[in-house]
């Protein structure tokens, strides 16, 4: 009764069961399980009783494959009948479920099982291959290049199939997967070292894939990497840096280097081409080449050190491989200076024109000395040329300033060219120069100058107002209206007149010109002496004075004018007076005088004396006396220059009672003016003649001398005369003698007015007026008359002519200034001295 609820209770619990999965018997049985396996108790777990499944005829429908399981007859089990193999029923498909179908009769039903045949790892990993040839070349394959390869694959599922991969040791590979998608991984070779052929040329290698089952099987690939010969060795420079020297001066084609690299590939791949890679700085491209097969670098241009003192080249050298490799190197060419360029000097300021009165110290101009050479070739020294009156400052480095070394005369050098030169240190050295002209500006700082400090001008009388008299010229050395100079009178001392100089001459203010106001009067003004001032234009004025002393020269402008005899009656007086008022004219009109003379008179006696005077000097004063009428042999004769008419011979009563005698006065002047008159001589008895020069002799307490030998002493006077004229002859000769010797031996022929130094003797006019070194007169007395300042000493000056074609202008002619003095005038001048009667009275 037990037993049958139990029966019951697991019928109850098989339905339930079997109503929960949906009336379905699942089962699961390892591949590759041995035949005969029990799978599952199908009779029970279709709720079969024991014998009731061979009773119900169990069994399997097959469904066209073979299903390697079947029922047991007898148990109703379900048996492994053949070998079950997953990847052969399903492959990768997972799970691997086989749907059977199980009939049971009486009555008839139909039950669905489902084996399912789970995996074991009974399949190693398969590679597509045993072995992998790959080749790779050497070097120029860099590392972490990757080689993709085909992994293993593993028939089996799940963790079964799940592959990793090992590589056999080797420093140059390694195996990296990746994860390409979800489904399967990528397999790379990887090279982690670059190959090299000539160490080894083959690499075998051994790939391993293992799965996940336990135990784990693999599968291996053999992989052989074969390296290519490739053009791996650049060329290689014996150095990497060369280090060259050339002078800037070299020329070109000269060798600056000869490169070298070696390869050690062989073949194509050792033959080495030269090229310069690139050039520092970059505008030196044309300067240098190399040739490509000799690897010879030469100067194709000129090198320049103060332009480019320093090259780097880089040269290439790459063989003839594929791909071409290249070697570099570095040459470094360094310039040497060469003193090729010369000291350059610029200026930078110029301060002109300088003033003449600059101090010391002034900074004329800025100068800029460079040299574009370096060391000693760039070391400069500097100088200028001349040295006078500059000098150079250096104020910093390469910088100098032209000062003033001494005080500047513009007059002694208006303009200066100044040079400034330069000289480096190099061998041989080389200079450079650059020049100045540095003008010096006028300061008023020389006052006019006349040539000489005392001017003596001649100048006749008479002369027209406005002649002119002189050039005077005062040198003023400055320029401009520094050195423009005007002239005017100063007032100064005036001799021989009392009015002021500048009534009689005045002085053009711009030419110097010296010119009268009015025609000049000897007679008035012998001497007139002023200053002439010249004052220049500057800030301030400056001026300088001269002396001039103008000396009149005497014309023949006077006749000469009879004076009446001492002690004359008034008739007579009246007379003279009617001779001199005639005097203006060539001959003035004539005057009786009365003269009485004895009978028996001897020859030589002394009967009456005419006297004349004449305004004019010298020469021209110098008076004459002529018989004119009677002429021939008369009782009578006139003293040539005394004026005495004398007996010539012893006088008789056949000479009649009365002598009318007619006597012409003349000067020495030219043109000669003279004057007349009549001497009536009365010849009387002798004892008349007494009492005729007693009358006279009372009558007037003035008798001269003259008046008083025409008495009772007419012998006495006659005899003294004749002995006066024998005294003064023989004087005349023997001073004309020593005169002539003199003249002769040390004196010029003519003495001509000069500038200044030792005094020289002068003939003032026509007539001698004789003038010596110092300022003195002696009067000359001729008769009774009055005394003439003749002999007037002075020290003659006279401009030397200004420099310049002015010089002309300047100074007038001697010849119209003065007379030379010939022998002839020195002779009659003696005479003149010699015969007068009388004395010279200082």
């Amino acid at each position: 009764m037990g037993e049958r609820c139990c029966a019951v209770v697991r019928v109850l619990v098989l339905q339930a069961a079997w109503a929960l999965s949906g009336g379905q018997v699942r089962y699961s049985v390892p591949e590759e399980a041995k035949a005969g396996t029990v799978v599952g108790r199908l009779a029970q777990d279709l709720g079969l009783e024991a014998g009731e499944a061979e009773a119900r005829r169990l069994r399997l429908v097959a469904q066209g494959r073979r299903a390697s399981v079947e029922v047991s007859g007898a148990s109703g089990a379900l048996l492994v009948s053949s070998r079950l193999d997953r990847e052969e029923l399903c492959g990768k498909s997972a799970p691997c479920a086989l749907r059977l179908e199980v009939l049971v009769e009486r009555p008839l039903r139909v039950f669905h099982v489902q084996l399912e045949v789970t995996d074991i790892n009974d399949n190693a990993p398969i590679f597509p291959a045993a072995r992998k040839n790959l080749s790779i070349a050497e070097f120029t394959t860099l590392p972490g290049s990757r080689f993709p390869l085909e992994g293993a694959s593993d028939a089996d599922i799940g963790a079964n199939a799940q592959l990793s991969y090992t590589l056999s040791p080797s420093e140059h590979f390694r195996i990296e997967e990746e994860n390409s998608n979800s489904r399967s991984k990528s397999l790379f070779l990887v090279l982690t070292k670059s190959l090299d052929r000539e160490t080894i040329p083959v690499h075998r290698l051994l790939l391993t894939a293992s799965d996940g089952g336990r135990p784990s099987l693999t599968g291996t690939m053999e992989l052989v990497i074969s390296v290519l010969d490739a053009n791996d060795n650049a060329p290689q420079f014996n150095q990497s840096v060369f280090n060259v020297y050339l002078p800037e001066d070299a020329i070109q084609g000269t060798l600056v280097a000869r490169m070298n690299a070696t390869d050690a590939d062989e073949g194509t791949n050792r033959e080495v081409r030269y090229e310069i890679d690139t050039i520092v700085p970059p505008s030196a491209s044309d300067v240098f080449s190399i040739d490509a097969n000799t690897g010879e670098i030469r100067l194709t241009g000129g090198l320049d050190f103060e332009a480019v003192n320093l090259y780097d080249l880089n040269v290439k050298a790459t063989d003839k491989g594929t791909p071409p490799l290249s070697g570099h190197c570095k040459v470094v060419l360094e310039v040497l200076d060469v003193n090729d360029n010369a000291p350059e000097v610029w200026v930078t300021s110029l301060s002109v024109p300088v003033p003449e009165d600059a101090s010391v110290g002034t900074v004329v101009a800025l100068l800029s000395v460079s040299d574009r050479d370096s060391g000693a070739n760039g070391r400069v020294r500097c100088w200028v040329w001349p040295a006078s009156p500059f000098g150079l400052e250096a104020t910093f480095a390469g910088s100098y300033s032209l000062v003033l070394r001494e005080a500047l005369d513009r007059e002694r050098v208006s303009e200066y060219e100044v040079e400034v030169r330069a000289e480096d240190g190099g061998a041989p050295a080389l200079r450079g120069r650059r020049g100045l002209r540095v003008a010096v500006s006028d300061v008023n700082d020389n006052a006019p100058a006349f040539a000489q400090a005392v001017y003596t001008v001649l100048a006749r009388e008479n002369n027209a107002a406005g002649a002119e008299l002189a050039r005077l010229w005062a040198r003023d050395p400055d320029e401009a209206g520094n050195g423009r100079v005007s002239y005017s009178v100063w007032e100064g001392g005036v001799g021989g007149g009392w009015r002021p100089a500048s009534s009689y001459v005045s002085v053009d203010a711009e030419s110097g010109r010296l010119w009268a106001l009015q025609p000049l009067d000897y007679e008035e003004l012998q001497v007139l002496q002023f200053e002439v001032r010249a004052v220049d234009a500057g800030e301030p004025p400056l001026c300088g004075n001269a002396t001039v002393q103008l000396f009149v020269l005497d014309e023949n402008d006077n006749a000469p004018a009879l004076l009446p005899p001492a002690g004359s009656a008034p008739e007579a007086g009246g007379v003279a007076g009617e001779a001199a008022a005639a005097a203006a004219g060539s001959v003035s009109v004539s005057g009786t005088l009365w003269a009485w003379a004895a009978w028996g008179a001897p020859a030589g006696q002394v009967v009456a004396k005419i006297r004349a005077v004449d305004a004019d000097s010298g020469y021209n004063a110098w008076l004459r006396y002529e018989l004119w009428e009677p002429r021939g042999k008369g009782p009578f004769r006139v003293g040539l220059y005394s004026g005495e008419v004398s007996t010539a011979r012893a006088l008789e009563e056949a000479d009649g009672p009365r002598q009318r005698l007619l006597i012409v006065v003349r000067d020495h002047g030219e043109p000669a003016r003279s004057a007349t008159a009549t001497l009536s001589v009365s010849l009387v008895e002798a004892a008349e003649a007494a009492l005729a020069a007693a009358a006279g002799s009372s009558s007037s307490s003035s008798r001269s001398a003259a008046g008083a030998e025409m008495g009772a002493g007419a012998a006495s006077a006659a005899t003294n005369v004749w002995l006066v004229v024998a005294i003064c002859a023989v004087s005349s000769l023997f001073l004309l003698a020593v005169v002539l010797y003199g003249a002769s031996r040390w004196a010029p022929r003519a003495a001509v007015l000069s500038g200044p130094g030792p005094t020289t003797l002068v003939c003032a006019s026509e007539v001698g007026s004789w003038s010596y070194s110092q300022r003195h007169s002696r009067s000359l007395c001729v008769a009774d008359g009055a005394g003439k300042s003749d002999l007037m000493v002075f020290s003659p000056n006279f401009p030397p002519p200004p420099p310049g074609p002015a010089a002309k202008d300047t100074q007038p002619e001697p010849s119209a200034l003065l007379d030379t003095v010939s022998g002839t005038a020195l002779l009659a001048s003696t005479l003149s001295l010699s015969l007068c009667p009388f004395s010279l009275i200082s």
